[in-house]
């Protein structure tokens, strides 16, 4: 039996976060102006529900000191892609947050310093990733799930593989509202793959059928898929997300798992939830390496798909 391993989670207080700029469409500045003291007061109401939540389950928080002037330093996600004590650092497209990246920079400098990450890594020239928001890790399956589009370039993909030695599935992500893989997609602990169809092309669509059998797949309706309800965090047999239908509860609690609400409303505001708020440092892809297959058999079949 694998020992179960705690958590460690990176992190970052909401101090200076607001809605100042538009780079999806969640963002309204205006509408945050008009009531932004009550709004960051929520803000940082959600987010030290989150951390409590997320430390009442056994994880470990490390955090980056909040910045002025840097309101998304809070969605740590998108920082870095890391596994097996490596990372990968980012690089964004849009110039509002590319002068994250110093910042996140020397937070992982201070944790190679302290021993929980051995290496540090830039991507490639011309290349965009947007850390763990664009390159979700599924441990069934020993894979990265990689969105590309809105944000993240194709080419990135082979630099995640080069980094990693790991395989890589890039998906294009066809919906603004779901720019990043982690708005549409995750992987959950006992091999679902949660996720929502219409954020996908049908190509994308059937890649997920043809690597993730019936039994494992949970898809997500609009509505939920408007909660962010993809973008949990997954701890054991914890779903630890912003909100959900009912239904997608009862469903999950069918499987197992215990779902744990904590409203980040404040967060949708700017497109981010539970996932975007916080990058797991403690990944290692050898876990289940000898039982995972590299892929599963499905009904799914692509051909069929377009009759």
């Amino acid at each position: 039996m694998i020992p179960p391993v705690q958590p460690r989670l990176l992190m970052c207080r909401p101090k200076h976060f607001a809605v100042t700029y538009a780079i999806n469409p969640w963002m309204d500045p205006a509408g945050w102006a008009a009531d932004g003291r009550t709004l960051a007061a929520a803000a940082r109401q959600e987010w030290e529900r989150l951390n409590h939540a997320l430390l009442r389950l056994g994880a470990t928080i490390e955090l980056v000191p909040p910045m002025p002037n840097l309101p998304d330093l809070v969605f740590t996600a998108n920082a870095a892609v890391v596994m097996d004590r490596k990372a990968l650092l980012a690089r964004f497209r849009h110039a509002e947050r590319r002068r994250e990246q110093p910042y996140f920079e020397r937070a992982f400098l201070e944790l190679k310093a302290r021993g929980y990450i051995d290496s540090i890594a830039h991507l490639p020239d011309g290349l965009v990733l947007e850390g763990a928001g664009d390159c979700v890790w599924d441990q069934t399956r020993g894979l990265f799930w990689m969105g590309h589009g809105p944000r993240s370039t194709l080419a990135a993909r082979d630099a995640v593989e080069d980094n990693f030695g790991l395989e890589t599935v890039a998906l294009e992500l066809t919906d603004p509202r779901f720019y990043h893989m982690d708005t549409a997609l995750g992987a959950l602990s006992k091999g679902e793959v949660m996720y929502f169809p219409g954020a996908f092309t049908a190509a994308g669509v059937g890649e997920i059928r043809a690597r993730v059998t019936p039994k494992l797949r949970v898809e997500l309706d609009e509505e939920d898929a408007c909660r962010l309800a993809a973008n949990a965090v997954c701890l054991g047999d914890a779903i630890v997300l912003s909100a959900c239908s009912a239904g997608l509860r009862r469903r999950l609690e069918a499987r197992g798992y215990r779902v744990v609400s904590t409203p980040l409303g404040s967060f949708l505001r700017s497109g981010g939830s539970a996932f975007c708020l916080t990058l797991r440092l403690d990944r290692t892809s050898e876990a289940t390496a000898s039982a995972r297959p590299r892929r599963e058999s499905s009904d799914y079949s692509p051909a069929a798909s377009a009759m």
